[in-house]
């Protein structure tokens, strides 16, 4: 019996690595190894290379990215810089580049390009913060934050 249900964080991870070695080497989509997500993200094989996502960057669950609009006619390629957080059921447009060091909020739909260090959230995604430097995964540096505010 299950001691506590970190036990099944090891099965979790090999999923992960697994869909993630799936997505690279079926599809060409270049996913950095050291990016997470959600076995529930879902990544737009209509033009699977279009597809970028950075170092140490997350893609929560039900996360849509998409590279091409059928409609225009249109394959773009659809970027993810590193250190990045996409808030859970976000919506990322085809040609959106998101720069590094930034967080997306649940929900959001991003049609434009997002700069780095910038959180956004919303439908259209608006920018809410800028000057952010994040850890890992878009984590937010609690030690950096209390320099910030007191600044202010």
């Amino acid at each position: 019996m299950l001691k506590s249900l970190n036990q099944l964080r090891r099965l979790r991870l090999l999923a992960v690595a697994m869909k993630r070695a799936y997505l690279r080497r079926v599809w060409g989509m270049d996913i950095d190894p050291t990016a997470e997500m959600s076995l529930s993200a879902t990544f737009d094989k209509t033009y699977p290379r279009g597809i970028h996502v950075g170092p140490y960057s997350y893609i929560a669950f039900d996360v849509r990215i998409l590279t091409h609009d059928m409609t225009r006619r249109m394959y773009l390629d659809t970027r993810i810089g590193k250190h990045c957080f996409i808030g859970g059921r976000s919506l990322i447009l085809p040609g959106v580049e998101i720069g590094d060091h930034c967080i997306v909020g649940a929900g959001s739909v991003v049609t434009k390009s997002v700069p780095p260090g910038c959180i956004v959230a919303g439908n259209p995604a608006r920018i809410l913060r800028e000057g952010m430097t994040l850890l890992s995964y878009g984590r937010i540096d609690p030690d950096a934050s209390a320099d910030r505010s007191a600044a202010e």
